[in-house]
Formats: C-alpha cells, structure tokens, sequence
C-alpha cells in the first residue's frame, strides 16, 4: 500500500514501524473475512481493512475525528485478521500506534475519560484492586447484574507447594487474576512441584503492562514492563542463587505483552538487551508441559472422565500463535476435548473490552457460549482470566482454567 506518513510522525520510530506495516498490506480484504466486528456490524470501516485506511489517513495528516475513533475503539484487538493475512501484516502493532495518534487529536467525552481512568488506575495495581474485588464480591448480591458479571463469586485458591526443586521457573502473578481466579496460578505451581519444578514469584512483579498500553498510556505501560524487568532479572542473571530457566504465563493475555517486550522497549538503551533476553525466556504453560508430558500422564492416567470444549483465547491462538497444544496435552491425559465451531473468533472479552463496549461483547460472549455448549461439554476451559470471567457470566457450565482440571485429578489418590 502506497503511504507518504506525515512530518510529525514521519522519522519517529513509530511512523517507520507504521510505514513498514502499511506497505505490507495489499488491501485482499481476507482478513474482513475472520473479523468478528464486521461480521455483526457489516460495516467495512468495523473491519481490519477499513480500520487500516482509516489509520493510515490520519498518520498521513488528515484530521481524526470522532467517528474514526470509534472504529478503532470497536476492534478487539483479537488479532484474527494477523492469522488469516497472507502478507503477514501486523495489525496489531499499528493499531496500538493509530489509537494513541488518534487519542490526542480527538478529546474524549467526560464519561469515556472517568471510565477509562479508573480502568488503568484500578486493574494494574494489585494492592489496589485486591480489596475493591473482595468488598464487591461481599456486596455482590445487592448489585445490579451488570456489575455482577465482572465479580465472579469467591473462589477457594488451596495451598501453595513447599518443597525445593533443582529446576525453577519463574510465574508472572499478575493483576487481577490472583484476585479474580486464585487458584490458577497455584494450581500450576502444584503441578509443576509434581513434576520435580519449582514455581518463584518475583514479590516487586505486577501487570504486565498490556492494560494500561492498551489504553493509550503507553508510557504508563512501558513503566509497568520495566518494573518487572527490573523485579525479574536478579532471577534472570542468578544474582540472588534462584537461576530460573523459564518465565511462565498462565494468562495468555499476559503472555502475548510480555513476549513482545522486546519490541516494544527496543528504542530505550537501558531496557532493550534485557527485555529482549525476558521476552525470549518467556512461555505460555502451554507449552512448558508438552515437555513433562511423560511423568504427567502416568501420573494421570485414568482420573479424569469429563467431557470438556476448550476455548482457545485469541492471544493464544492468534496473538502467541500456539495451537493445538493445550488439547493435545488434555487428550493425552485422557480427557475427552472438543473445539466448538467458529473457534477462532473471539469471546468478546478482549481485556477491558467488555467494559467499554458492552453491547458488542455480550453479543460475542452468546454467540460464542451457544457453539461451546452445543457440544454438550461437562465443563468449558480455557486459558486466559478475561475470557474465563466473560464465559462463566453467560453460563451455568462451570468455566475453568485448563490447569486446575489436571490440578484437581492430580490431587486424587491412585487407584
């Protein structure tokens, strides 16, 4: 695609990296095809192809307007388009480029402004969303059902695993799942204590920056990158004697922002070789597994007799590109698992997507539930916090992260 990208982004890192992606477009339109907005919306600006032109008028130096920001807004950044694109053009990457060109050219109206605030304040800081989590789930019974669907009921999160492992691995902890969904992240550290691996958090590690990114603070989100470079690397280099090999996600979400740090810090000299060297060492469980899948399924073998559908979050399957994995693991445990139709399309979750444009999320999320339980399933699994906690508000089928089924027949004795 043909581009001459105006002065004020021209030269800048950014506009280099926008203009290497708009030339790589060839407008074929394959991708309006796997997009779930044009789909319901039918509107060619509402899918990646209109959503390009629209970015690259603006970087061009047409004004935007008010309109060209709710188009982009509309996008689940589900990265669909990415896998279904023949010249490999990275829409995820200059959509995060057009947003924030398009956010300070277009004010926001006050509500927009208040809510998205208290998105990026809120979710990111642990010590900060922990206790506003708890005091909504005690008071969830008096709250209107929107916000009932945000505040899954209490969960029991069980005991973390104490011995020592020559093999260690290090666990993003995260946001807001260990508020959210505690027993994830512990069900994976037993586990891996199962199969003779140790699990380490980094005490000073949070958000993994995505959120408030995502959000247009970039410089925000890039502070939230270099924190846990920062928390990570005495582990990284083996100052403090726990030399991990690995830095594990089991948020998939997480996961495609901090494998990306290397990019996305790669103009800052004092992060870029480090973030490089995190994003390299970084893996969804999805793939630490498949390495200790011999121990694993004998330890399994036979325990487990449900029927299941897994729902592959698009930052697995689209933003990690990992597929496959999670069902050949459950299946080689012995666990009957299904896809539903349409799987690649997004469960409209998509971070704080399902805040901002309600509407639209909740028509994905019933679109989605209706294929998943069309498969009759015992329970559905998945492996990322916002699409475990979009499913479950539609559904009387336990929702469950994929781990916590192999945690939970791990725990039963051998016959």
């Amino acid at each position: 695609m043909q581009t001459n990208l105006a002065p004020f982004i021209k030269d800048t890192r950014e506009g280099k990296e926008a203009e290497a992606i708009l030339r790589a477009c060839v407008h074929c339109g394959f991708c309006t095809a796997t997009c779930p907005t044009y789909q319901i919306l039918g509107d060619e600006l509402d899918g990646p192809r209109g959503r390009i032109y629209l970015i690259k008028q603006v970087l061009e130096g047409q004004p935007a307007t008010a309109k060209t920001q709710l188009h982009l807004d509309r996008c689940l950044t589900c990265r669909n388009c990415e896998s279904t694109c023949p010249s490999g053009v990275e829409y995820g990457r200059l959509l995060d480029i057009g947003r924030k060109v398009v956010d300070d050219q277009v004010p926001r109206s006050l509500e927009q402004r208040v809510t998205r605030t208290a998105l990026k304040q809120l979710l990111p800081r642990q010590w900060l969303f922990k206790p506003a989590f708890k005091t909504g789930q005690a008071l969830r019974s008096f709250m209107p059902k929107a916000l009932k669907e945000k505040l899954p009921a209490k969960q029991a999160a069980g005991s973390w695993p104490q011995r020592q492992h020559t093999r260690k691995m290090l666990l993003l902890d995260g946001c807001v799942q260990p508020a959210m969904a505690p027993n994830i992240n512990r069900a994976t550290a037993r586990v891996l204590d199962a199969l003779e691996v140790q699990i380490l958090i980094a005490p000073k590690a949070g958000c993994c920056g995505a959120i408030r990114y995502h959000l247009n603070d970039h410089d925000g989100g890039l502070d939230d990158m270099r924190r846990n470079i920062d928390a990570w690397w005495p582990y990284v280099d083996g100052s403090n004697g726990q030399k991990i090999e690995a830095i594990v996600m089991t948020a998939s979400g997480c996961g495609t922002t901090v494998k990306e740090y290397g990019n996305l810090l790669a103009g800052d000299s004092a992060y870029a070789e480090k973030a490089q060297k995190i994003s390299a060492l970084t893996r969804d469980l999805s793939e630490i597994l498949p390495e200790l899948e011999a121990p694993l399924f004998a330890k399994l073998a036979g325990k487990i007799n449900k029927r299941v559908v897994f729902h592959p979050p698009c930052t697995l399957q689209h933003g990690q590109q990992i597929r496959g994995k999670v069902e050949g693991l459950l299946r080689g445990a012995g666990v009957d698992v299904q896809l539903c139709a349409d799987s690649h399309l997004c469960c409209g979750s998509a971070g704080t997507y399902s805040v901002l444009q309600p509407e639209l999320s909740h028509q994905l999320r019933d679109n989605k539930i209706r294929n998943l339980e069309a498969t009759q399933p015992d329970m559905i699994v998945s492996a990322n916090i916002g699409c475990l906690t979009h499913l479950q508000s539609g559904t009387e089928t336990p929702v469950k992260h994929w781990i916590e089924l192999l945690d939970q027949a791990l725990q039963q004795p051998s016959s």
